[in-house]
């Protein structure tokens, strides 16, 4: 039964997820900055670019139609419920019944779908390129996370998000080396939906290689600056799934007092400070990888988390 401080906690995640997406994004700039030897952005220059975007006026082509007006919308608000999906810092929410990893799979391919849509509506080249490409992506990426989530399913008997963190936490689940592929298989996943390096570079538009960017770029003023912010809350809510499903320590249980849900609400953005540092790293040791390769790196994810299932299938008896 969903109770008033249930609603109240989801007031707040949602609330978080906004407040911390674009931090996320900046403090993996500043990281990558540093690394390379400069100076680099504050992390809260996120903030002052999706500010100045929603002050300016979106201009839009002629023959765009309706679908175009809206995706924007639909997107972040297809991905922003996805990330209130994720238990963050307390599995006690309201939308905890709801909160099924099939689901949150779902909301990603609709949001993925009306982007591809917009990104043909105008009819420019890049637009088309972007789209096959990320469709391209999609097909190789989506076998890959169900592939991880039937593998968490073996183990935990359900696809329920909160159930999950519920069991990790007090199942004692140990080592496993099933876990630990399913592990690095959703993190190849996660950049891969994400746009990160060395799937696509978000810090550039090469013509050649761009896949987001290229969908996007007939996008302006606050249209972009939706765009721009679902992008980052698309990156928080990968993050928060691995550290949920993972790393779920901090996490308070339903029935839980208030002093381990401010311990919640003190480690998740600790967690997500140390991730995006991580990632900051990662993507300044590697290279970006060219267009023909996306299949073999997606196609290594999928045969991990694979793997992942039958061993942990076999292991357990089933």
């Amino acid at each position: 039964m969903i109770t008033l401080i249930d609603t109240l906690y989801q007031i707040i995640q949602m609330a978080l997820l906004v407040a911390l997406a674009p931090l996320l994004t900046g403090v993996v700039r500043l990281a990558k900055a540093r690394l390379t030897a400069r100076r680099g952005a504050s992390v809260f220059q996120p903030y002052r670019d999706l500010l100045r975007l929603a002050r300016k006026e979106a201009v839009v082509a002629n023959n765009a139609s309706w679908l175009f007006r809206v995706t924007p919308y639909m997107v972040f608000t297809a991905i922003w419920l996805a990330a209130g999906l994720v238990p963050t810092f307390t599995s006690a929410l309201a939308l905890a019944p709801t909160a099924d990893l099939i689901a949150l799979v779902a909301l990603l391919g609709t949001a993925r779908f009306f982007t591809a849509l917009a990104a043909m509506d105008i009819g420019t080249g890049f637009g088309g390129l972007g789209a096959s490409r990320e469709m391209t992506i999609a097909t190789l990426a989506e076998p890959a996370m169900l592939m991880v989530i039937f593998t968490i399913a073996i183990l935990v008997h359900t696809t329920s998000l909160p159930q999950i963190v519920d069991f990790i936490l007090v199942g004692g689940v140990g080592l496993r080396i099933s876990l630990a592929m399913a592990l690095v298989a959703l993190s190849m996943v996660a950049i891969a939906e994400t746009g990160r390096i060395p799937i696509d570079n978000p810090a550039t538009h090469l013509e050649l290689t761009m896949v987001h960017e290229a969908m996007v770029l007939e996008y302006s003023g606050r249209h972009l600056a939706l765009i721009e912010a679902a992008g980052m809350v698309r990156l928080l809510l990968f993050v928060s799934l691995i550290l949920c499903i993972f790393i779920p320590w901090g996490i308070a249980s339903p029935g839980s007092g208030v002093s381990l849900v401010v311990l919640g609400l003190v480690s998740y953005p600790v967690k997500l400070v140390f991730s995006g540092l991580l990632l900051g790293a990662f993507e300044t040791s590697i290279a970006k990888m060219r267009v023909f390769r996306y299949g073999e790196f997606l196609g290594g994810a999928l045969l991990l988390a694979l793997l992942a299932a039958i061993f942990l299938f076999v292991s357990t008896g089933r």
